[in-house]
């Protein structure tokens, strides 16, 4: 089979990694790629935005299945248009893809379906959202940009201050390019954060393991948020009960209600969830696998990759049953001097090659000139290691870690820690 993956980051290095498994792939294209895609497939020089010339080389290439892996290129409608030309791709069309597009339109599409969430406000001018904050009652309160903001949009603010902050950043500076130019303003809810992937043909879906992502920058959770600095799966704090609940409180009716609307929805459903004792609240959708979540999902998956996309867009995935391979994953995300803020690139890799088998680098922002591995991006590479449970598979990550240097190169060194009060163990 033919297959044309879109993006050039983790998410799609790793969705490489898992496709170039299968025994049906015959040829992988990944558009633009990376140096790490490279190593799988041909890079296409076609940035992810670009839908028209995707579609194109869709066509000239005869590509059997494509795969769309950011957020970008599903909110501009590429689904759409490939179905329109009568060609099968995996991803949400855009008005599906809104669930992660526009926070106000997912919230609602939440209270529609009853599914379980923070109050909230919504605000398109800057003095309302201002009197709505002078006027907040408790904080911490949650400062959302609407659009699409590469996972930065968001501030937990813990004082007046830090809220009006926030507010200047979206209505003022416009930090967020227009994403925050509309506001979602939420209650703070308590607990700790799991990710749930679903698998959706627009009739049935299935859900992938748990997963635990570490947004904020420094060690101990402290500092900006990030698109996310690390992860592990399984995520212990979703027992069987919690993901029950998650099956039958987030995703059914969920997909109930696009049902209801006549929303056909073939692609992946990120719930990003908040977990306190037995309560379980959906901070958030997304419309597509998350990064760096993905890079330690797809390893437990054993069940052909492909057979699960091909099931999806011929609308028969409640006729595949999905097989986990046992054990723990973890990836510790590299990141750029100065990131989430701005930061160098063009800076030296070394190491990267001496890292193979368990654990192993996933590339996410990174070039190749003059034979020399540079940094290109802010989350410059992952490190992914395995293990039988999640204290080997640290061990092992970190090992893979400790080869690896660039200059400023920085990350946490606690990743998976926070799950030893779920397994009552010392990692």
């Amino acid at each position: 089979m033919k297959i044309l993956l879109i993006g050039s980051g983790g998410r799609e290095h790793a969705l490489a990694i898992s496709l170039f498994k299968s025994p049906r792939l015959s040829s992988l294209f990944i558009a633009p790629g990376n140096p790490g895609t490279a190593q799988l497939g041909t890079n296409v020089a076609i940035q992810d935005t670009d839908i028209s010339g995707l579609l194109a080389f869709a066509v000239e290439t005869q590509i059997d299945l494509t795969i769309v892996g950011p957020e970008a290129p599903l909110a501009a409608g590429i689904s759409d248009l490939f179905i329109e030309a009568g060609l099968a791709i995996v991803g949400p069309t855009q008005i599906g893809a809104q669930l992660e597009s526009s926070k106000a339109w997912s919230k609602a599409m939440m209270l529609k379906a009853g599914i379980p969430t923070a109050s909230y406000g919504e605000f398109t001018d800057h003095v309302s959202a201002i009197t709505f904050i002078e006027d907040a009652p408790l904080f911490p309160i949650v400062v959302k940009a609407d659009g699409l903001a590469a996972g930065k949009g968001v501030t937990v603010a813990t004082d007046k201050a830090m809220a009006l902050n926030a507010l200047n950043d979206c209505f003022v500076n416009d930090v967020f390019s227009g994403a925050g130019q509309k506001v979602i303003i939420e209650s703070f809810l308590k607990g700790e954060e799991a990710s749930i992937f679903a698998f959706c043909d627009g009739k049935s879906f299935k859900p992938m393991l748990a997963a635990q992502d570490h947004k904020a920058i420094f060690d101990g959770d402290k500092g900006p948020n990030t698109g996310g600095m690390g992860a592990y799966c399984p995520a212990p704090i979703v027992t069987p009960a919690i993901a029950k609940m998650v099956n039958e409180q987030v995703f059914e009716p969920l997909l109930a209600q696009f049902k209801a609307e006549g929303i056909h929805y073939c692609g992946i459903i990120y719930a990003g969830l908040m977990i306190d004792g037995n309560d379980v609240n959906v901070v958030e959708f997304n419309a597509r696998f998350g990064d760096p979540e993905t890079q330690i999902v797809l390893p437990h998956l054993k069940t052909d990759l492909i057979d699960v996309f091909e099931a999806m867009v011929q609308g028969r995935l409640s006729e595949i049953e999905l097989e986990w391979l046992p054990g723990a994953a973890v990836c510790v995300v590299m990141a750029s001097e100065g990131y989430p803020g701005s930061y160098a690139k063009g800076r030296v890799i070394t190491g990267v090659d001496s890292v193979t088998g368990n654990p192993y680098v996933v590339h996410a922002g990174t070039k190749r000139d003059d034979n020399q591995l540079l940094t290109s991006g802010g989350r410059v590479l992952a490190v992914v290691g395995q293990g039988d449970d999640i204290a080997s598979a640290i061990d092992s990550a970190y090992k893979g870690v400790d080869c690896i240097s660039f200059e400023g190169a920085q990350f946490r060194r606690d990743i998976g820690a926070k799950a030893s009060k779920w397994l009552n163990r010392s990692l």
